[in-house]
């Protein structure tokens, strides 16, 4: 499958992004049903093994409509990385989502079946980086992206990425409606991530005190911090402090990737993630719903455009 066969499978040109513990198999699978390509972390699956029954379920159920799997290849991912790209090689999913590392290995790999390389960058270095590492598309990680992310402005990003890259470029940071979708796609975008608008759904993993979260708190109760997760990321202040933290005074990370928390206390699991577009979040319906809503909004949004 090539980029552009992608995008004509997809009804909205959205991908429903990897979350660590939030998306699973039915949230892939409702997200390719609603014509989006869902997408989720192989270390949500406790093990390889589990990720092997994971990915035949989404085969089996999709079909033919393209879905993504996301490898995290430093840090915790690290372990696992070997282990679950000899199992990706095996499936062959069509898309794969690189993160926090060099991808030249999984690249060359993954192309080899025919498979499609997207990669996380949050800087124009990473970016450049990845290009050479032979990437297919790059996933660039702005201000307000929920999760692990960037800090540049996307305006700035897509205009001077797009001044040594013509390849597709993925806009991740706080899109959270139809009318952020098309302003992506006028800026060059070629597919916007969303993750939070999707975390908030029916088939999402997170739990109901999560999801509840999502639609109470707004932008401002998001905190961009490198001490829970030992990684630049976005969480909700509300699970901060529910996990008995004190989101003004967090402990000094130890080292990248090695956050210094209490014990027992993890991100992710008890420290909950949003983008800056939480706020405009306010109900937890079913991927489909979304999908559709977000069709309308997009429509909308480029009738307005076109009468500028």
């Amino acid at each position: 499958m090539n980029f552009d066969d992608l995008k004509t499978r997809l009804r909205l040109p959205v991908v429903a992004a990897p979350m660590l513990l939030v998306s699973g198999p039915d949230l892939v699978i409702a997200a390719g049903q609603a014509g989006i390509l869902g997408a989720f972390p192989a270390l949500n699956a406790r093990s390889t093994d589990q990720l092997k029954g994971w990915l035949e379920k989404i085969e089996g159920t999709l079909d033919e409509q393209p879905y993504a799997v996301n490898l995290i290849i430093q840090g915790p991912g690290a372990p696992r990385f070997a282990d679950d790209l000899r199992l990706l090689e095996a499936i062959k999913p069509p898309v794969v989502i690189t993160s926090v590392g060099n991808p030249a290995e999984a690249v060359e790999r993954i192309h080899a079946f025919g498979g499609l390389v997207f990669h996380d960058v949050a800087t124009l270095r990473h970016a450049q980086k990845a290009i050479a590492a032979g990437v297919d598309g790059l996933i660039l990680l702005t201000a307000g992206a929920g999760g692990h992310t960037g800090t540049a402005n996307p305006f700035a990003f897509v205009s001077q990425v797009r001044a040594f890259w013509n390849g597709p470029i993925l806009l991740a940071g706080a899109i959270s409606d139809g009318s952020g979708i098309a302003a992506a796609r006028a800026l060059g975008a070629d597919l916007v991530y969303m993750g939070t608008r999707f975390a908030a759904s029916e088939e999402s993993l997170a739990s109901e005190a999560y999801k509840a979260l999502l639609v109470s708190e707004t932008m401002a109760d998001v905190v961009l911090t490198d001490r829970i997760s030992g990684l630049p990321a976005t969480f909700l202040r509300g699970s901060i402090v529910r996990a008995g933290l004190d989101p003004d005074a967090l402990p000094d990370r130890l080292e990248l990737f090695k956050p210094n928390l209490p014990e027992g206390i993890k991100a992710w699991r008890d420290v909950w993630s949003g983008g800056h577009g939480v706020g405009s979040i306010i109900d937890t319906p079913p991927v489909a719903e979304i999908v559709d809503r977000l069709v309308a909004e997009y429509e909308a949004a480029k009738a307005r455009i076109k009468a500028i």
